[in-house]
C-alpha cells in the first residue's frame, strides 16, 4: 500500500494540502551521520521555480520528529515532516463537479467512496514526492557509506524535442502541458544484487518507479529497441573476471542481478493531466460531457521535476539491496 521495501523500509503519508507530507524510514542502520542541512540540496532540486514549473513554493525544512540522537541514526525508525503553507484549496472547489480527466480524482472517489481528500490531489498529489526525496537522501547516504556509489538523473528529451526549451515553447504555443523522457544511471554498484523472478533488480526498481505519479514507462538499457537487433549484436561481451562488458545493452542487469556495470535505464513521464486546454469531459453532477479545463497552480511539465525524485527511488532500492546482501551493516 503506502509502504516499501523489505530491511530498508519506506511509508508515505499526508496529503498535498493536509498539515504535511512526510515519510517514516524503518531499518536505516545505526550511527549514519544526518542533520537538516543534508537534505538541502536535493530538496532545492525537486522545489519549483524554474520555466514550466508551478508557482507553489513551499520551504520544505525537513523537520526530523524520530530516529535522530546527536545528529546520528539510532537504528530506530525515522520520522520527517514536510508542512503544508503555501495551499490554494479553493481552486479545488471551484471545479468538484468534474473529475479531472487523466488524473486520479474519479477512481480515488470510487475506491475510497468520496471521502478521500480532493485538495490538491490529496495522498495523489505529486507533493507526496518530497517525502520519497528525504528518504532518497539517507539512502544515498548509505550507498555512498560503502564506496564510490553516483546515481544520476537527467532529462534526455521533452516532448520528443532534446532541446528542452523547445519542447516547452511547444506546449507554451498550444497553451497545454507536456510530457518528457529522464535516464538514471548508477555506477559503482557491485555484482550480485537483485534476485531472480519476482525480486528480480528490475521488478524492484520499476515497482518504486511507479511509485512516482505520472510515469508511463521504463526500459532499461537498450530497452525496446533490442527487439530490433540479433542476439550476436545485443550480447554484452565480458571482458575480465570483473565483469566488466565492451558494451551495455543489459543496463547493468542480467537474470534480475546486477553484473558491476553501470545500471542504465530510462523512464516516460506523461503530461500534466492538470491542464488549461479546454476538454470534453464529465460532470459527475449533471451527467453530462460539457466543456471543462482546469485553473491554479500546476507544472507545465512535470519531467522538469522528476530527476532528483528518480534518483531518490533508485537509492531507496540499491540501499534496501546492499543491506539484504549484507554489503551495508546494521551499525555504520
Amino acid at each position: 500500500m503506502n509502504s516499501f521495501g523489505r530491511l530498508f523500509r519506506t511509508q508515505i503519508f499526508g496529503e498535498s494540502h493536509g498539515d504535511c507530507a512526510g515519510i517514516t524510514i524503518d531499518g536505516c542502520p545505526a550511527g549514519l551521520p544526518l542533520t537538516t542541512e543534508d537534505f538541502t540540496a536535493d530538496i532545492d532540486r525537486r522545489k519549483p521555480g524554474a520555466k514550466g514549473t508551478t508557482p507553489r513554493v513551499e520551504e520544505d525544512k525537513p523537520i526530523i520528529k524520530s530516529g535522530l540522537f546527536n545528529n546520528k541514526t539510532t537504528g530506530a525508525p525515522i520520522t520527517i515532516l514536510f508542512e503544508n503553507k503555501n495551499t490554494r484549496s479553493q481552486d479545488y472547489e471551484k471545479k468538484r463537479e468534474f473529475p479531472r480527466p487523466g488524473h486520479a480524482d474519479f477512481v480515488a472517489n470510487k475506491k475510497f467512496g468520496g471521502y478521500e481528500d480532493y485538495r490538491g490531489s490529496g495522498h495523489f498529489s505529486g507533493r507526496m514526492t518530497v517525502a520519497i526525496v528525504a528518504a532518497g537522501v539517507i539512502a544515498k547516504k548509505l550507498l555512498n557509506n560503502f564506496g564510490d556509489i553516483k546515481i544520476a538523473a537527467s532529462i534526455k528529451e521533452i516532448g520528443g524535442e532534446e532541446n528542452i526549451e523547445h519542447g516547452l515553447q511547444k506546449a507554451i504555443e498550444a497553451k497545454d502541458s507536456i510530457g518528457g523522457i529522464v535516464e538514471c544511471r548508477t555506477t559503482g554498484i557491485p555484482v550480485g544484487l537483485g534476485e531472480p523472478f519476482f525480486d528480480s533488480l528490475e521488478s524492484l526498481i520499476s515497482h518504486a518507479v511507479f511509485a512516482i505519479p505520472a510515469i508511463r514507462g521504463i526500459e532499461f538499457g537498450t530497452g525496446f529497441a533490442a527487439a530490433k537487433m540479433f542476439g550476436s549484436q545485443h550480447n554484452d561481451s565480458i571482458e575480465n573476471s570483473a565483469g566488466k562488458t565492451t558494451t551495455n545493452h543489459a543496463g547493468g542487469i542480467v537474470g534480475g542481478i546486477s553484473n558491476g556495470n553501470e545500471i542504465v535505464f530510462r523512464i516516460a513521464v506523461k503530461p500534466t493531466s492538470s491542464t488549461p486546454k479546454d476538454q470534453q469531459t464529465l460532470n459527475w453532477e449533471s451527467g453530462q460531457i460539457e466543456t471543462f479545463s482546469v485553473k491554479g497552480r500546476h507544472d507545465l511539465c512535470i519531467a522538469l521535476r522528476v530527476p532528483v525524485i528518480l534518483e531518490a527511488v533508485t537509492a531507496i532500492v540499491l540501499a534496501d539491496c546492499m543491506l539484504a546482501e549484507q554489503k551495508i551493516k546494521r551499525i555504520i
